[in-house]
């Protein structure tokens, strides 16, 4: 359980990353999942879906940073078809990345099922102009990816907020 951050508890947002989600021809099955997880973790979590188009995706997470989350969990659009762009999208918004995450989050997936191996997780820090630094997170959107992902970040989240707000290091 994370301590809470005041005036309230720890913020996330989850944006699933889904053309056929957003169309209604597929169910959410992954997101429910992401938010469930972080409520476990004592994280308010709001959901969206979103199309696999770059320019949408991108706004939603600057919307997601704007509205305060300091979670961003873009769940879908990590493999290497055509229309998996979160990773690449993700990419180009980090101030910095933090490599052990994701690959953690494949060595975790590969347990699991050995196509793991070819999802681009990609984890980070965005350093908005205005606010606090944010965790920005494209993960699988399948409901064990995001699984794992919650199990490597999850226990780590309080910590690495800790440190983006400049708490000493353990």
């Amino acid at each position: 359980m994370l301590a809470p951050e005041s005036p309230g508890r720890l913020s996330a947002a989850v944006l699933v990353v889904s053309d056929e989600v957003v169309s209604g021809a597929d169910a959410d099955r992954g997101g429910p999942v992401a938010v469930g997880l972080l409520d476990d973790l004592g994280v308010a979590a709001t959901k969206a879906a979103v199309p696999d188009d770059p320019a949408r995706i991108r706004t939603a997470i600057a919307e997601a940073i704007a509205a305060g989350a300091r979670v961003v969990l873009a769940c879908g659009g990590t493999g290497i078809g055509p229309n998996d762009h979160t990773a690449d999208v993700v990419a180009g918004l980090l101030s910095y990345e933090m490599p052990g995450i994701a690959e953690e989050i494949r060595r975790q997936g590969y347990g699991h099922t050995p196509v793991a191996l070819v999802s681009r997780e990609i984890a980070g820090v965005v350093r908005p102009e205005q606010g606090p630094p944010v965790l920005l997170l494209a993960v699988p959107g399948s409901r064990g990816g995001i699984r794992d992902a919650l199990g490597v970040v999850g226990p780590m989240l309080g910590y690495i907020i800790d440190q983006l707000d400049g708490a000493g290091h353990v």
